[in-house]
């Protein structure tokens, strides 16, 4: 069944509130599990491109290192600390 745009209340963005990740312990710890191998898979790609000189090389950095700080920022605002001894 559909829902009209109309029939939704006009309440706003007030009343969104974030998912609670704590709820189901697995999703979480999926996603973190993700979120790190993207880090160190997107790391990985940086120091490639840094040993082979290739055009547009620091445009391709830059945007990798951005996504890495988003992911990070992701995995901090949420309380996904960098797993050590894995």
């Amino acid at each position: 069944m559909l829902i009209e745009p109309t029939a939704l209340s006009d309440q706003g963005r007030a009343d969104l509130q974030q998912p609670n990740l704590n709820r189901h312990e697995s999703v979480r710890e999926h996603l973190q599990e993700r979120l790190e191998r993207e880090v160190a898979d997107l790391e990985e790609r940086i120091e490639m491109l840094r040993r082979n000189q290739a055009p547009h090389t620091a445009i391709i950095i830059a945007t990798y290192e951005r996504m890495i700080d988003r992911k990070k920022g992701f995995m901090s605002t949420w309380g996904m600390g960098e797993r050590t001894g894995e």
